[in-house]
């Protein structure tokens, strides 16, 4: 039988397991990388495992999340990340080098190999027909130290893509924004995105890599490409062709399913508030009025993008009632376009030109005014994501905001009346690597230096055979990792202080959730209940760490998200599942309910009786752990399971 892509990678890369859908299985993995709003944690976590260096071919910390320096806190950890990624052997991108996913393209990704990052938009290297995974710091540590990666063994879906794009007004953004139109957030759940047909030959690494990159608003474990001469012709342009191989299916490869998409008939679409799923075409939205305009983050900042952006705003000018925010995606773009004019094209137009960082992505600046509408480039509208709560956000093509920009209200970009002339993908590169540390060889005089505000790693305490807690909160479907544990210039300078961090835990909810849970965690913890996708977006794991340290020793949901599913697990928090989804409205916020015989339950049938102590009712939850989750569960999370491991 023949095989596809991700089963040539994982066979290629595997430890142990089997690749059968559903079945654990460990992998070997080429790199690790961490981002700043991610990575002080994970190499907190991965200093305390004692060990002297990184045990996989490439590590690398980047800082591109948190640039604000409104205080000491922010310089403090990249002082932290550069001096730690000295100490145990891995590059550092320096401040202004550009976003990870970015940047990782253009250095370090190449084909057949498997990557971890601790950022969801870590996929973006499937666009160069790498296995590219996000996960949560503490997984991207113990990998780091040596041991393989499991996860269940996803199932392969193929999308055949035939046709060409109707360019320049339709693009890869509006490609992956019509996946999400047929899929919605859940329907890449347990699945990786496998991309194919002869439409492939359309597209070149850059776009492959938007659609990769956004394939983490499906909830997939990941999407990739094949590797061609397309691929080929990227890698030797940014210098690095010996890092090139072919890769493909076989013909008789065999698939879960088959979405097929004609490229040719892919219309200009945009993502309404407040999910990136809720798609329509641009035409649809005629006449709505544009407040702001951002154009840039790791899905839409590629040399490719800027020098289109920059061609559609030349001699022309930015809408009078409208702000225009551009960040190209890293150093290497920025010093392109700069040689070549485009920069001076889009400042003479009237753009605000930002730093090469995730900026108004993440909420670090760029927030829109009041009830604003905002269309940006990006991969995610979450309510209050833009750091103002009442903001409409809407996501499309950089094309497609390009020309809003100018209008000042949406319009197809195809009928703006505007002409472009076509460019060619550029054969060579600019390559200056002077941002971007490589590891020493000699590090027993290299002092990792810690700031005031970065603490100890929280670690909990071993799982109990009864849970008898309050019910905290109440929740609907698709609560995401924002919603959990808010991002923006505010919170994210606390990532490294868990007990600081925590006092924002489901603020944007409810306000005195914190507070509520700590006094909760006096008289044996809390529960939070939630609906479908529970967890879905980042790959944060400070939405497991800070409910974790405020005492939650459980979440019950109708389904989780994958990536925040292990961060769970890995913090020592039970994921369980209501057995009957109508059993979801009988416990309420303020509830005292009870979990007893749990080491039974969880050895048996991994079902669980649930009693509402407040009602004096029951009903049936269960769990689907794996031999080794249920054992992490048992010592209180990976980190404590892996001390012992090593002390044993």
């Amino acid at each position: 039988m023949g095989k596809n892509i991700v089963e040539k990678i994982f066979e290629a890369h595997r430890a142990y397991g089997e690749l059968t859908a559903g079945s654990p299985v460990g992998l070997k993995v080429d790199q690790v990388y961490t981002q700043d709003a991610t990575g002080t944690m994970t190499w907190l976590q991965f200093e305390a495992m004692g060990l002297d260096r990184v045990k996989v071919p490439l590590a690398v910390s980047y800082v591109d999340h948190n640039m604000l320096q409104q205080n000491f806190m922010n310089p403090d950890d990249h002082i932290f990340l550069q001096t730690v990624a000295a100490k145990y052997g891995a590059y550092f991108s320096k401040p202004g080098n550009g976003i990870c996913h970015q940047v990782h393209l253009e250095q370090f990704a190449a084909p057949g190999k498997i990557a971890l990052g601790t950022d969801s938009h870590t996929p973006t290297g499937g666009g160069m027909g790498m296995i590219a995974i996000g996960v949560g710091g503490l997984d991207a540590a113990t990998v780091m130290g040596g041991s393989p990666f499991e996860l269940a063994m996803p199932k392969v879906v193929k999308i055949h893509l035939t046709g060409k794009l109707n360019r320049p007004w339709v693009t890869a953004m509006d490609v992956i924004l019509e996946v999400l139109r047929r899929l919605t957030v859940k329907g890449g759940v347990g699945r990786i995105m496998e991309y194919g047909g002869p439409g492939v030959r359309d597209l070149n690494v850059t776009e492959r890599a938007t659609i990769t990159n956004m394939g983490a608003e499906l909830g997939a474990t990941t999407s990739i490409f094949p590797s061609d001469k397309r691929t080929k012709f990227y890698l030797t342009a940014v210098g690095r062709a010996n890092d090139w191989m072919e890769l493909a299916a076989d013909r008789n490869a065999k698939y879960e399913d088959r979405i097929d998409i004609d490229l040719g008939g892919v219309e200009p679409m945009i993502a309404q508030p407040h999910s990136p799923d809720n798609v329509v075409t641009v035409k649809s939205l005629a006449g709505t009025k544009v407040d702001q305009v951002c154009i840039g983050s790791c899905t839409n900042s590629s040399y490719q993008a800027m020098k289109t952006v920059a061609m559609l705003l030349k001699g022309r000018t930015v809408s009078e009632n409208l702000n225009l925010l551009i960040n190209p995606g890293s150093k290497q773009v920025y010093e392109m376009i700069a040689k070549e004019g485009l920069t001076s094209d889009m400042i003479a137009a009237g753009a605000r030109m930002l730093e090469s960082s995730c900026g108004p992505c993440i909420g670090m600046g760029g927030a829109p005014g009041s009830g604003q509408v905002s269309v940006r480039s990006y991969n995610r509208n979450f309510k209050g994501r833009s750091g103002t709560k009442d903001a409409q956000v809407y996501l499309a093509s950089p094309v497609t905001c390009a020309v809003l920009a100018m209008k000042g209200e949406m319009i197809d970009p195809r009928e703006a009346g505007i002409e472009i002339r076509a460019f060619k993908e550029p054969s060579k590169y600019t390559i200056n690597r002077n941002f971007l540390i490589p590891p020493k060889k000699d590090t027993s005089a290299i002092k990792v230096v810690k700031g005031p505000n970065i603490k100890e790693v929280s670690v909990k305490e071993p799982l109990k055979d009864t849970i008898e807690a309050e019910v905290l909160l109440t929740l609907g479907d698709n609560i995401t990792t924002d919603d959990i544990m808010p991002a923006g210039s505010k919170v994210l300078p606390f990532r490294s202080n868990i007990p600081a961090i925590s006092e924002f835990v489901f603020e944007n909810i409810d306000a005195t959730f914190s507070k509520r849970a700590q006094e909760a965690k006096k008289q044996g913890g809390g529960i939070v209940i939630g609906g479908e996708n529970y967890g879905q977006g980042s790959s944060r794991e400070h939405a497991a760490i800070a409910p974790m340290f405020l005492g939650v020793q459980a979440v019950i949901a109708k389904s989780f998200a994958r990536i925040h599913r292990s961060n769970l697990i890995n913090f020592g928090i039970l994921p369980l599942v209501f057995e009957k989804p109508e059993d979801y409205d009988k416990a309420e916020k303020g509830d005292r309910i009870a979990i007893k015989s749990v080491f039974s339950s969880l050895d048996g049938d991994q079902t669980y009786v649930v009693e509402d102590l407040t009602k004096g009712i029951t009903f049936a939850v269960k769990s689907t752990l794996n031999g080794r989750e249920k054992e992490l569960l048992r010592k209180g999370g990976l980190l404590p399971y892996t001390r012992e491991k090593a002390g044993s």
